[in-house]
């Protein structure tokens, strides 16, 4: 009997993904574990192999399809002996969400730019869709002008009235057969016409959080923006930063810390790295890798900032696995380097440039950005002097570092100037109280200020 090939869960989060692209075609043998295709999820595009061994009789799902549900078929595989024909005997299931319903071709145009779904009345009889994403229903005629008669608008001209407070019923259209259009909303609030009783116009009020993209589109002049539509990855971004500040009690605490020493240490290790025939040092450190290195000692030194909250319980871990913030393209990538303070500062120099090279061209398995109890965000080499992460949930803390940079201070009543850089620890206050984080921050900066203390 033909099996079906599905598409597979690549994290205990994913819900869909894309598929980017097929490495086989209809009627191509394959055998078990032979790659078959490559799956793009928000984090990372990752390869799918071939269970079972047979020949691939129908491809379900073209290259580039997005929204592609976990467990949809999207790929028939044919054991020996069969053929195309008892395809259809296995009735494979939908592959991906439904396509759009369409309005029956005979329906008058009107009809299909009526009032959106929350403006029709209750009772009115749903047309059934196989996805989210399909039209709605035709909806209900528009209320009578006070003469009697209907009152065409197109949706968006009856968006920019709702929000403006206008009555449709006062303003002349413009448009083909006295339709009211966005023009005739402009305009209507520009000279001024009666409102619908109880609103007021809504020019100059504050705009509210969370604007759809019609409520944002309406505010600027057409032909004077570029509209980008978000990928996956950036809506994960969007979701889980929102979430994070909406549902995480955040609390800041920063401090300055001098880095001449670490700079010198730096510079003799760098110095002594061994060079090949071309004259390339084999290494070289950055003063990310001290700092990620200082922090995840100065966790295991605070063993309960080490910490992240799982509703009814914290969970207090045992290793130092730190997530470092990558930037890539789109969005951001926080990859963890496990048990980061037993590794060596060669050993997470390799580490942090391997998962970042990776990270920009989404090649990071589910595995390696996902974990960690804290993360460290570099913004130094872009001249930031000073800022505050968002945490990363589960994560309890996030290390924001900014730029070194030369500045006078005074000390036992003399002035000197030495190399400082801010940095602002971030805290989730339901697992990491105050105190608390006030002790790990301060084991860094020793650790930071003097670094032989992170090689003994």
């Amino acid at each position: 009997m033909p099996i079906n090939i599905t598409m597979p869960a690549l994290s205990p989060t994913m819900e869909e993904g894309t598929l980017a692209k097929w490495h086989v075609k209809e009627g191509d043998s394959v055998s078990s574990g032979d790659v078959i295709a490559e799956i793009e999820t928000d984090k990372a595009t990752m390869e799918v192999e071939a269970v079972d061994e047979g020949t691939i009789g129908k491809i379900l799902v073209s290259e580039g399809s997005e929204n592609v549900k976990v467990n949809a078929v999207i790929a028939v595989l044919l054991e020996e002996g069969e053929s195309a024909s008892d395809i259809d005997e296995a009735a494979p299931a939908p592959t991906t969400e439904a396509p759009k319903t369409e309005a029956p071709k005979d329906e008058p145009k009107a009809d299909a730019e009526e009032p959106k779904a929350e403006e029709k009345s209750k009772d009115t009889p749903k047309a059934p869709s196989s996805s989210s994403d399909a039209k709605p229903p035709p909806e209900p005629l528009p209320a009578p002008k006070s003469d009697g008669k209907r009152v065409f608008a197109s949706p968006l001209a009856r968006r920019l009235a709702k929000d403006a407070g206008i009555d449709l019923a006062a303003v002349s259209g413009s448009g083909p057969k006295g339709r009211v259009i966005k023009a005739d909303i402009e305009k209507a609030k520009k000279d001024g016409v009666s409102t619908k009783p109880g609103t007021a116009p809504a020019t100059g009020a504050p705009l509210a959080a969370g604007l759809g993209k019609n409520q944002v589109l309406a505010m600027y002049e057409e032909g004077t923006y570029d509209i980008v539509p978000n990928d996956g990855m950036r809506k994960t971004v969007a979701a889980r930063l929102t979430e994070s500040k909406q549902t995480v009690p955040h609390f800041y605490l920063t401090l300055d810390c001098n880095i001449d020493a670490l700079m010198k240490a730096r510079e003799e290790i760098n110095a002594a790295a061994p060079k090949d025939k071309d004259g390339k040092p084999g290494y070289k450190l950055s003063v990310n890798d001290f700092i990620m290195k200082a922090w995840a000692i100065a966790l295991q030194q605070v063993p309960k900032a080490n910490a992240t909250w799982a509703g009814d319980s914290i969970l207090y871990h045992h290793r130092s696995d730190v997530a470092v913030a990558v930037a890539v393209p789109g969005g951001l990538f926080t990859p963890v380097v496990k048990s980061c303070d037993t590794k060596s500062l060669r050993q997470i120099s390799d580490e942090v440039k391997d998962l970042a090279t990776r990270a920009r061209s989404k090649k990071l398995a589910p595995h390696e950005y996902q974990g960690g109890a804290s993360a460290v965000s570099n913004l130094g080499m872009y001249g930031i002097k000073h800022f505050g992460a968002v945490i990363n949930p589960p994560h309890g803390t996030i290390l924001a570092v900014g730029a070194g940079e030369e500045r006078v201070y005074a000390e036992k009543g003399q002035i000197k100037t030495g190399s400082f850089m801010t940095v602002t620890l971030s805290c989730d206050h339901r697992s990491v109280d105050g105190a608390l984080g006030a002790e790990v921050l301060a084991a860094f900066k020793k650790l930071i200020e003097t670094p032989v203390m992170m090689l003994a």
